[in-house]
């Protein structure tokens, strides 16, 4: 699995994880849980991941669409 972007907006991961799944990508939201150790408070990002051999193609659709992939 390779990062795709790191945010801490969640609205901003779900519209990610919508695009991709639309065209296909399977992805992993990584860090959700976090919360119960940081007090709910947002200070720790969710990482999105996907396969390898999907990132290039990834990348493109959250560009194409406006979203950070921090790339």
């Amino acid at each position: 699995m390779k990062e795709l972007m790191r945010t801490n907006d969640p609205t901003l991961i779900a519209f990610a994880k919508a695009l991709l799944e639309g065209e296909d990508i399977d992805c992993f939201e990584m860090d959700v849980h976090m919360s119960v150790l940081e007090g709910s408070i947002g200070i720790l990002p969710r990482r999105l991941m996907v396969r390898e051999q999907d990132h290039f193609q990834a990348t493109h659709v959250l560009k194409d669409n406006d979203i950070p992939t921090g790339q």
